[in-house]
């Protein structure tokens, strides 16, 4: 018999995570998490997932009855939006300005639908008029898909403009607000968005493993008419329905993770006690805060200041800067994480996250204070 293996538990250091992404966690979230197990079909869960729903859907702003939390990270919320309301042969207009774009677009053609790239520079917004141009082109597409705060630049799209035109269009939408949701402002009904969907790690500051998503009406009535069957057994809304609402409510799908739940609704609680107003101000002042500091160290932005998120600040490295060896001192010396770039921005840019939680004064005057002693 093989003898077990003598490894001791395992306990992290307190970071502080100023990256894309996981941020920092409530105190009240990890506490809530370690709360005692209970049946994820126990009475009081069920009443405990009844106010996570009301929750999410005062986070998206959205009366939308099918909303709910994916029972895994925002990339399965991703992939839920698409397989559910995609089906084979379809066109879906794909609005691609960085790497989530192209994950859309990955999607879209698993499911065996076309994508219709439309595509922005590295730090730009998605173009509205380039994205008029394409609906006008392309009268047979059903779907505009796009992300709202591109994590892996820092740039904001108008989602609102956006929604607008692919209404005036026969389109539904599909959105990416993985980062935007609780850091800037998003409204789900006012702005016409049929399928949302966002995580847990970021500016809701809760334990990473959940996605928030939301469907419009019409966007269910697609799902409940489609012509194929969904391809994911396990992200087939049409047999999760059954347990988020309807009669037969918390009919048996799979168990969920009931303690990750537990922090999901107490990080939400935590937004609305704030406010979802003052936490777009929160963020937005942090940004000004930490964009003040920057550019005295001489760092200078990815993205232009009208289209900039404030919870994800993209920085070009200064020539001559070695990437990695920096991070590497802010985490060894400071226990301060920042994040590396991705793609096209691979080794020429940083990306300093305020998310939730971390979106504080200490942690800017943290990572300004590191930076200037590594820069200089």
């Amino acid at each position: 018999m093989l003898a077990a293996p003598s490894i001791s538990a395992f306990n992290p250091p307190r970071r502080i995570l100023m990256g894309p992404g996981p941020s920092d966690v409530y105190p009240e979230v990890l506490s809530a998490q370690s709360r005692p197990t209970v049946g994820h079909l126990d009475p009081l869960f069920v009443g405990m997932m009844d106010e996570l729903k009301a929750l999410i859907q005062y986070a998206f702003q959205t009366k939308n009855e099918m909303t709910l939390a994916v029972s895994a990270p925002g990339s399965a919320g991703m992939e839920t939006c698409f397989v559910n309301l995609v089906e084979p042969g379809e066109q879906v207009i794909v609005c691609r300005n960085g790497v989530f774009g192209e994950r859309m677009r990955q999607n879209v053609e698993r499911v065996g639908a076309t994508p219709i790239m439309v595509d922005n520079e590295w730090g730009q917004p998605v173009s509205v008029s380039d994205v008029e141009a394409a609906l006008k082109a392309n009268p047979e597409a059903k779907f505009l898909a796009f992300v709202h705060a591109e994590t892996s630049t820092g740039a904001l799209s108008d989602a609102k403009a956006l929604c607008a035109l692919a209404k005036a269009h026969g389109c539904l939408t599909i959105v990416d607000a993985v980062t935007s949701l609780g850091g800037v402002e998003l409204k789900v009904d006012e702005w016409g968005i049929d399928a949302i969907y966002s995580g847990s790690q970021k500016c809701l500051s809760c334990v990473p493993g959940l996605s928030p998503v939301s469907f419009s009406p019409a966007a269910v009535e697609k799902i409940k008419n489609r012509n194929t069957q969904v391809q994911s057994w396990f992200l087939d809304q049409s047999l999760v329905m059954g347990y988020w609402s309807g009669e037969g409510k918390r009919s048996y799908h799979h168990t969920a993770p009931v303690n990750a739940l537990y922090a999901l609704h107490e990080s939400l609680r935590l937004l609305a006690e704030e406010g979802l107003e003052n936490a777009w101000q929160r963020h937005k002042d942090m940004h000004l805060l930490l964009r003040e500091g920057l550019e005295k160290l001489g760092l200078k932005f990815v993205v232009d200041e009208q289209s900039r998120l404030p919870q994800l600040n993209a920085v070009y490295i200064p020539e001559g800067v070695n990437d990695a060896e920096v991070r590497t001192q802010l985490l060894t010396h400071y226990n301060l994480e920042i994040g590396a770039g991705l793609g096209a921005l691979a080794g020429k840019a940083w990306r300093i996250g305020l998310m939730g939680f971390g979106a504080r004064r200490e942690n800017v005057a943290l990572c300004l204070r590191a930076l200037e002693e590594q820069l200089g």
